[in-house]
């Protein structure tokens, strides 16, 4: 080794340094290549899945679709027919009696009898109470001996002055003395006057101390009882009555329901109303339309209305909340189905029409008025159509259905499309491979209908 040249020595290194950063670029290259050739690849791979999985989507909606027109699907229907709609206004009221009376005595005094007993039905004049009436009594025969006396003296000077006309006559007497005893009558004509007023004053009040009924209506709780001391400003006075018969009832309707009432009320149609219970089951009287108030309430946007009732089996009891029915209109020979017949969807109403070959087919329809489970059909469907009402749900447009009664052959599927149930159900080859296993060949045999077929949607 020592006979190795010095220079030769010397240079290796330097060819080491030369080469050592070509040697790392390359490494460095050969991972980055790698990376993105991944990347490229991982790319293409989604790519691929996504395309498969969207028409393998797509795919299976076709299928779906194709075995919901295939197969024949159980469902309930009805057929379109003409009738009478009526037109119902809706609201809340409140039973509102034509008049209340708080009964007040017209006197002071005692109270010795009552007459009525709480919730009678009395009429008007018939009596409730009675107040002492021995002091007013007393007062009207005072009163009866001051008339008396008074018309005694009027009497006796209307003879006074009778006898001063003869003795002016034949100027025995002066014309003033006359005229003194004239003037005299006439106070004391005067005085008969008031006495009779007075006199009957106190008969009134001593009528009063018998206290009436002003109206005829159901009486209330009683206010007071025997011994009490009774008098005309007492805040719930000695009875109170109600009014129940005829009764009315006081609801709001929209202000938008105002031109079509008026309409109505000048065309002088009698506007039928009926009031039911809480529950809207039972009725609990029917009435007429009476009138509407003067002005709409700017807070609420409503108008008041007023209806009348006989009540004559007193139904309706004061301020009970009742809902009312306002017959507005009647729509003669409207298009009406069951209103499970209609549906809803984005472009609006619709309705599956029953083709003669047992498809349905959507129609889109406009709406009425509807009354009960009946709703009226301004267009879109004629009369004697049929239209489904129940498993509409299950149903597409083009869709075969099964109609209640018919048998299973009018429900299987139509001529091509059985293959193609068979196959998805295992139909045809399932029935064969059952009947091989069991030795039974089958031969010139077809296979049975399947009876499941048309509940496929179920």
């Amino acid at each position: 080794m020592n006979d190795i040249p010095r220079s030769d020595l010397e240079l290796a290194p330097l060819q080491l340094r030369e080469s050592s950063p070509r040697q790392t670029e390359r490494k460095v290259r050969r991972p980055q290549l790698v990376s993105m050739l991944l990347v490229l690849l991982g790319i293409g791979l989604v790519g691929a899945l996504a395309w498969y999985l969207a028409h393998r989507n797509a795919a299976g909606q076709q299928g779906r679709f194709a075995r919901f027109r295939a197969a024949a699907t159980d469902v309930g229907f009805a057929v379109a027919t003409h009738q009478d709609v009526p037109i119902y206004l809706d609201a809340l009221g409140s039973v509102t009696p034509l008049a209340t009376a708080v009964v007040q005595a017209q006197v002071s005094g005692v109270m010795t009898k009552v007459y009525y007993h709480e919730g009678q039905m009395v009429k008007a004049g018939d009596p409730l109470v009675q107040i002492d009436p021995r002091p007013f009594q007393i007062t009207v025969e005072q009163d009866q001996g001051s008339l008396a006396r008074d018309e005694a003296n009027l009497a006796n000077q209307r003879l006074i002055v009778k006898r001063d006309q003869v003795l002016v006559k034949q100027d025995s007497l002066a014309e003033q003395q006359l005229d003194t005893d004239t003037s005299t009558e006439q106070q004391l004509q005067a005085m008969v006057t008031t006495d009779r007023a007075a006199l009957d004053a106190a008969k009134l009040n001593l009528a009063w101390t018998t206290v009436t009924a002003p109206i005829s209506g159901r009486v209330g709780i009683r206010p007071v009882d025997v011994g009490n001391y009774v008098t005309p400003s007492l805040a719930n006075g000695v009875a109170t009555i109600t009014q129940l018969q005829p009764i009315d009832v006081m609801y709001t309707l929209p202000a938008d329901e105002i031109p079509p009432l008026q309409a109505r009320i000048k065309a002088g149609a009698q506007l039928p109303t009926t009031v039911l219970d809480r529950t809207r089951t039972t009725v609990l009287g029917q009435g007429s339309f009476l009138t509407l108030d003067n002005m709409v309430d700017s807070s609420t946007g409503a108008v008041r209305v007023k209806s009348r009732f006989s009540n004559a089996d007193a139904t309706l009891f004061p301020q009970q909340f009742v809902n009312v029915r306002l017959l507005l209109n009647t729509l003669r020979d409207a298009i009406v189905v069951p209103s499970a017949a209609v549906r809803h969807g984005p472009q609006g109403d619709y309705v599956y029409v029953i083709a003669p070959d047992s498809t349905v087919h959507i129609r889109p329809v406009k709406t009425g008025p509807s009354d009960g489970d009946k709703i009226s059909i301004a267009s879109g469907l004629n009369v004697g159509e049929r239209v489904v009402t129940e498993g509409g749900d299950r149903l597409v447009d083009g869709a075969t259905v099964r109609l209640p009664g018919q048998t299973a052959e009018l429900g299987q599927p139509r001529p091509g499309q059985v293959g193609q149930a068979g196959e998805r159900r295992g139909g045809a080859n399932g029935w064969r491979h059952r009947h091989a296993q069991s030795g039974d060949t089958g031969a010139g045999r077809q296979p049975p209908a399947r009876q499941g077929a048309g509940q496929q949607g179920e």
